[in-house]
């Protein structure tokens, strides 16, 4: 990834959040929310919307973390850190699910938990992907699937989101940005 100091513009390169492998899992995990909520959770209810809305929030504040990263990486750190809020709400819900209805949580080593982790390195990973354990398994496999779905793209976020951290520790934000570059040209003019 090139160094935003490096670059000749005042607002560097940003946004390209589709080629993020945290948005891509949280767009999976957004598309299997609605698949599964419109199967086992009743469309009318609170639970349903909130479910669908706490999936889609995930998605939805990484893109825009992305693109507002060119002028913050404040509000580029706050959005990533509530998508990453958004998606631990709705592993809850599932938590829930599972809990109420008096199913099964997988533990790490479940043998069904490794077959749905292991699919996150097939190449094209798509909702497609996992489409067999939401759409037509029983509730306890695609709750259980959706679980470990959440789980890996929130250990993308929290990957992410070190990152971020890091880079804005070493590099400050844009308001460090336009100080650098309003005294380089300060200093170019100088030297003519």
């Amino acid at each position: 990834m090139p160094n935003p100091q490096d670059s000749p513009n005042l607002i560097p390169p940003h946004g390209g959040y589709r080629e993020l492998q945290s948005y891509q899992m949280a767009e999976i995990v957004y598309d299997a929310t609605v698949a599964f909520c419109n199967r086992f959770i009743n469309i009318r209810s609170r639970t349903h919307d909130q479910m669908v809305q706490a999936a889609r929030s995930g998605k939805q504040n990484i893109a825009e973390g992305s693109m507002a990263s060119g002028t913050s990486k404040k509000t580029e750190l706050k959005l990533v850190g509530v998508a990453r809020a958004s998606l631990e709400e709705l592993l809850l819900d599932f938590q829930d699910y599972l809990r109420q209805q008096g199913l099964q949580l997988w533990g790490k080593d479940h043998p069904k938990a490794k077959e749905v982790r292991k699919l996150c390195y097939s190449k094209n990973r798509s909702y497609t992907t996992y489409k067999p354990y939401i759409e037509t398994a029983p509730p306890e496999i695609a709750c259980n699937a959706m679980i470990c779905l959440i789980h890996q793209a929130n250990y993308l976020l929290d990957q992410q989101l070190r990152v971020l951290e890091k880079g804005f520790l070493n590099e400050g934000g844009f308001t460090e940005r336009l100080y650098r570059v309003r005294t380089q040209k300060r200093n170019q003019g100088r030297k003519q």
